[in-house]
C-alpha cells in the first residue's frame, strides 16, 4: 500500500534502464536517476522484512531483481505445495462405516487450498471427485444425483449425502429389527446300545466278567 501511495511500485515490474551518461539527454538522466533512487528505497523496505540471514543474500540486489528472483522462488513452492495437496486429495476415499461429514470437509479443505495456490479448479470436477471416492453403499443415492441433473455446489452436496447419510442408517436399524431369529435347541440323542451285552459272573469275592 505505501508503494502505492508514493507512486513507487513500477519498480517492481520494470527494471531499470541502461543509459550513456555522455549520450544522453538531461530528461533521460533525470529519470535514470530518480527510478535508480525510487529502486533502492523499495529494495530496502523488502529487504527490512527478511530474516537476518537472508538479507544478506539480497543486498545488493534493486527492487526488480529482488521481486522477479522472489516470484521465481515462490512459483516453485506453490508448485511443490500443489502436487502434494493434489496427492492428499486423491488419497482420500470414504471407507464403509466412515463419516461423511469428515470426509466431505477433509475434500473441501483440499480443494479450496488449490484454489488458493492459483490452480483453476472447476466446481463440477470437485463434485465429481467428491462421489467418485465414496463406497458401493452410496451407489443408488449417486446414480439419483445425476439422473436429477441438477448443477450444485460441494457445500450443497454434503448436505444431501448428510441426509442420505441419516437414511441409510434408518433403513440399517430397521432391517436389523425386524430380522426373524432363529432358536436353536440342542437335540436330546438316545444311547447306544452295545451289540455284544457284558455278562458278569460272581466267583468268589472276586467279580469276573
Amino acid at each position: 500500500m505505501m508503494l502505492l501511495y508514493e507512486n513507487k511500485e513500477y519498480v517492481l515490474t520494470i527494471p531499470i534502464p541502461k543509459i550513456d551518461k555522455e549520450t544522453a539527454t538531461l530528461e533521460e538522466i533525470v529519470e535514470y536517476d530518480k527510478h535508480v533512487q525510487d529502486s533502492t528505497k523499495v529494495c530496502c523496505i523488502m529487504i527490512a522484512t527478511m530474516v537476518p540471514k537472508i538479507e544478506k543474500t539480497y543486498e545488493d540486489y534493486f527492487s526488480y531483481e529482488l521481486n522477479t528472483t522472489l516470484s521465481q522462488m515462490s512459483h516453485k513452492k506453490a508448485r511443490q505445495e500443489r502436487y502434494e495437496v493434489v496427492k492428499s486429495l486423491m488419497a482420500c476415499k470414504l471407507k464403509e462405516g466412515e463419516s461423511i461429514c469428515a470426509y466431505v470437509q477433509k475434500m473441501q479443505r483440499h480443494v479450496k487450498r488449490l484454489e488458493k495456490l492459483s490452480m483453476n479448479f472447476d466446481k463440477d470436477l470437485a463434485v465429481d471427485m467428491v462421489l467418485i471416492f465414496m463406497p458401493s453403499s452410496y451407489d443408488q443415492i449417486i446414480l439419483t444425483y445425476h439422473l436429477n441433473n441438477k448443477n450444485t455446489t460441494l457445500i450443497k452436496l454434503h448436505n444431501l449425502l448428510q441426509t442420505a447419510e441419516v437414511g441409510m442408517k434408518k433403513s440399517l436399524s430397521n432391517s436389523s429389527a425386524n430380522a426373524p431369529v432363529m432358536d436353536v435347541e440342542p437335540r436330546k440323542g438316545k444311547k447306544r446300545k452295545s451289540p455284544f451285552p457284558i455278562q458278569i459272573e460272581r466267583e468268589g469275592p472276586l467279580w469276573r466278567v
